[in-house]
């Protein structure tokens, strides 16, 4: 083998060590990510059930259940479309309804999310960057007095 050879076969062999590499840790990553979307996003992206997603938006005033069994239902909506969210665990302190909130948990084939933890905001002034974004995107936000603001035209 000439010098010419050995070194195209080094190479050929470290650009296939570092696409396998890459391959790994691509599929390694597509477990671990976890998308964000408000109730209207999910619903009219009908996103396949049994996927692992991060929701947003408000409790709605009057939709939440407690069973004995600390099973907890309760409504988030974007102010346009409302989902059900089911929850078995304890709420975090600061959760109530008309509060800003983020659910991360797999999406239900009957139309109710399966969440297995629930974020609540931490203080009056405060809501999570991608519930008011999004509720800023349907025409509604919430300002740091809690009164509706409608968005700015477009």
């Amino acid at each position: 083998m000439t010098r010419k050879q050995k070194r195209t076969m080094l190479i050929g062999v470290a650009l296939g060590g570092l696409a396998i590499a890459t391959g790994l840790v691509l599929i390694a990553l597509n477990d671990t990510i976890v998308f964000f979307y408000s109730p209207s996003d999910l619903i009219d992206k009908r996103v396949a059930a049994g996927r692992r997603v991060r929701i947003g938006g408000l409790v709605e005033r009057g939709s939440l259940k407690r069973f004995d069994d600390t099973r907890i239902e309760f409504v988030v909506t974007d102010t346009a479309k409302t989902l059900k969210v089911s929850y078995k665990g304890v709420l975090p302190d600061l959760f109530r309804e008309g509060q800003g909130v983020i659910a991360e948990g797999l999406t239900g084939g009957d139309g109710v999310f399966q969440a297995d933890s629930v974020l609540a905001k931490h203080d009056e002034k405060y809501m999570p960057p991608e519930v008011a974004r999004a509720l800023k995107d349907k025409g509604v936000w919430r300002g740091a007095d809690g009164a509706a603001k409608p968005a700015a035209a477009k």
